[in-house]
């Protein structure tokens, strides 16, 4: 009998002296407590949150849906936070072990706060609509950006606040530091700073036709922090450094309003005047009479005899085309050339060519 009431003793001390001094019914109801909450978890996932995403998505309004969507893994990590915090009351700490449970429960609840602060900065982007008229969307996205970056870097220097770990040495190390990597990136932190101009003048955007002389003609593909993407029109990426775009003009084709045609025509001198007078005229008038071509004050059309070259009348012709695509710019040009090519023709005149003139001397 001694032998099984020593077993008995033993069993209760073990059982009451459980893990960490905290008895094996705490731990029990600690895990039950856990349980509860994780059930709770799978309630909120399948249940409220889905109903939740099938209810906003039936609105116009894309901030709810946005909100929602990004408070989705916060609001399933909640319940886990709020298991260990119950759990973890309910069970008997000594002082170090306390202190710990303390600082987990904390860190818990900070990472919670800052990772749901994360996730909407976002959606508040929807709330601020004309915020983007101003910035451009690619700058607001930058803007954003910036925020999840400092709001993961305060998230972080708070959690490790908690366990007593100072961030400010940490700072100022890394100032420091920052200081002769500096020196070593002008480079750099001019390219940042000209991809910021860039956003903020609206010099082009996603999808634009851009020119810069000397340097890249091509569609706008990505704008980055250091460097902008150009698709090439063979096809090809180029990856151009930003402070190129502040150190040159760029030409955005993309916003032109009305292509223009610009062309010196060359007739040959034996043109008389009535034929020159005459291609003007009809030149002129095929112009005008065309829907390919824009007629008003900001797009005033000339047809000129402008100058007398050393193998040629020139006949200056601009004009502007109604149209503001590429593809139809040129059937708009191919057009006129052909009307052209008849109106001189039809004339009896002919087109001049560079030609040089020897004359030999007989003695």
């Amino acid at each position: 009998m001694n032998v099984f009431e020593n077993f008995k003793n033993l069993f209760v001390e073990i059982w009451q002296q459980g893990i960490a001094g905290i008895n094996f019914t705490q731990i029990g109801i600690g895990i039950v407590i856990f349980s509860l909450f994780l059930l709770l978890r799978g309630l909120l996932s399948n249940f409220i949150l889905k109903r939740l995403q099938n209810y906003v998505a039936k609105t116009s309004n894309k901030f709810d849906d946005a909100l929602v969507k990004a408070s989705t893994g916060p609001v399933k990590f909640l319940p886990i936070v709020l298991g260990i915090f119950v759990a973890s009351s309910y069970m008997e700490f000594d002082g170090k072990m306390l202190s710990f449970v303390d600082n987990i429960n904390r860190s818990l609840i900070t990472i919670l706060i800052f990772w749901l602060i994360h996730q909407i900065v976002e959606p508040l982007t929807y709330l601020i609509r004309r915020v983007e008229e101003l910035l451009s969307k690619d700058l607001l996205n930058w803007v954003v950006k910036a925020n999840k970056i400092l709001i993961i870097f305060f998230g972080f220097a708070a959690t490790l606040d908690i366990w007593g770990i100072k961030i400010a040495p940490i700072i100022a190390g890394l100032g420091l530091f920052g200081v002769a990597v500096a020196l070593g990136a002008q480079d750099l932190f001019k390219n940042l700073i000209s991809g910021v101009l860039v956003l903020v003048e609206k010099r082009f955007k996603i999808g634009d036709w851009i020119y810069v002389e000397g340097i890249i003609e091509g569609i706008v593909e990505r704008i980055g922090f250091r460097s902008t993407v150009i698709r090439k029109f063979d096809k090809s990426i180029a990856t151009i450094p930003n402070a190129s775009f502040a150190e040159n003009a760029v030409v955005n084709i993309s916003e032109t309003t009305n292509w223009r045609i610009s062309w010196i025509i060359t007739l040959q001198y034996n043109s008389t005047i009535d034929q020159l007078k005459n291609i003007r005229n009809q030149i002129e008038k095929y112009i005008v009479s065309s829907e390919d071509f824009k007629k008003g004050d900001d797009t005033e059309h000339a047809v000129r005899i402008d100058k007398f070259s050393d193998s040629s009348i020139d006949l200056y012709v601009r004009c502007f085309t109604a149209t503001n695509e590429w593809i139809e710019w040129l059937k708009v040009k191919e057009r006129l050339a052909v009307e052209v090519k008849k109106i001189v023709e039809g004339n009896g005149a002919s087109f001049a060519f560079p030609s040089t003139s020897i004359y030999v001397e007989k003695n």
